[in-house]
């Protein structure tokens, strides 16, 4: 039996890497202007950047019912099965309405609900392309997916006030104070909501503050203080250069750890937040013999 992985463009999964994985992305659209733009097909990261900065109306949107469903049948023409794995239905009605859609095709699409967004989405793909490899089928890797949803942390660090202002995350005056203080809000996404973790006053105290939430994490929650089973991985919005250095501090506190995703976050996240954020994620390794016996694959 041959099962198709998609993902969609939330995840930070480019178009060529998706190529190069064997995983299909779904492009996520925005409205720029009353525009609408596909992220990665008509709008690359530079455009999308260079637009905000330029005070563009910027709004979300999620794919059409017939996108989705276009890009299933061609899918299926080629494999049997597909394991669809969108951005948290906590974060948009993308999810819902492909759940929606799966119903008419006979059990040949699962669909993953397991509230992931950015690079734990991005690793939630690499372990359904595992687990296609391993010989699961489509249900079973959707399950597999959302029995350990919960099992993944992202701390970010924005640099600007300014995009949670205009949508309305934060007041106007408190925007201008934490301006004035140079504030630097930490966020966390936890099971796909975007909330308010701690803060900072520098960049440097930001990136202390995510690497010890981190560490608090895998202490406890997931028993695994070394990162061994754990994957790090990091986002960033625009800021690959730090990014790229902030890899090589994680690499270092954590040295038994696997290969370090590095990918940018996905702009329905910083749309919101802006350019300049850095954000450092974990999720737990999948078992996969471990899961081979449960199913008896």
């Amino acid at each position: 039996m041959k099962v198709a992985v998609i993902t969609d463009s939330n995840s930070g999964m480019t178009q060529e890497e998706g190529k190069q994985l064997g995983i299909y992305v779904l492009p996520m659209p925005f409205m720029i202007d009353e525009e609408t733009f596909e992220e990665g097909v008509s709008l690359s990261q530079e455009d999308f950047y260079s637009r905000q900065a330029q005070d563009a109306d910027i709004s979300t949107s999620q794919p059409s019912p017939g996108n989705v469903m276009n890009l299933w049948d061609e899918v299926l023409k080629e494999y049997d099965q597909i394991v669809h794995i969108p951005m948290s239905s906590s974060l948009s009605s993308s999810c819902e309405t492909a759940l929606m859609l799966a119903e008419d095709y006979d059990g040949r699409v699962a669909v993953v609900d397991n509230q992931r967004i950015s690079v734990t989405q991005f690793q939630s793909a690499l372990d359904a392309k595992a687990l296609v490899e391993a010989g699961f089928n489509a249900q079973q890797i959707k399950e597999i997916l959302e029995r350990v949803k919960a099992e993944s942390s992202i701390y970010v660090m924005v640099d600007t006030l300014k995009h949670l202002k205009k949508g309305g995350r934060i007041t106007p005056a408190a925007a201008a104070l934490g301006t004035l203080l140079r504030i630097k809000p930490v966020l966390q996404i936890q099971g796909g909501k975007l909330d308010t973790f701690s803060k900072a006053r520098t960049i440097k105290q930001a990136k202390t503050t995510i690497l010890n939430a981190i560490i608090h994490d895998l202490e406890g929650r997931f028993g695994d203080p070394e990162a061994e089973n754990t994957w790090l991985e990091i986002a960033h919005t625009c800021n690959a250069e730090a990014a790229e250095e902030f890899v090589q501090e994680v690499r270092e506190r954590f040295p038994k750890t696997g290969e370090i995703i590095m990918a940018p976050l996905s702009l329905s996240v910083a749309c919101h937040i802006g350019p300049g954020v850095l954000a450092l994620a974990c999720s737990k390794k999948l078992d996969i013999e471990a899961e081979k016996k449960r199913y008896g694959v």
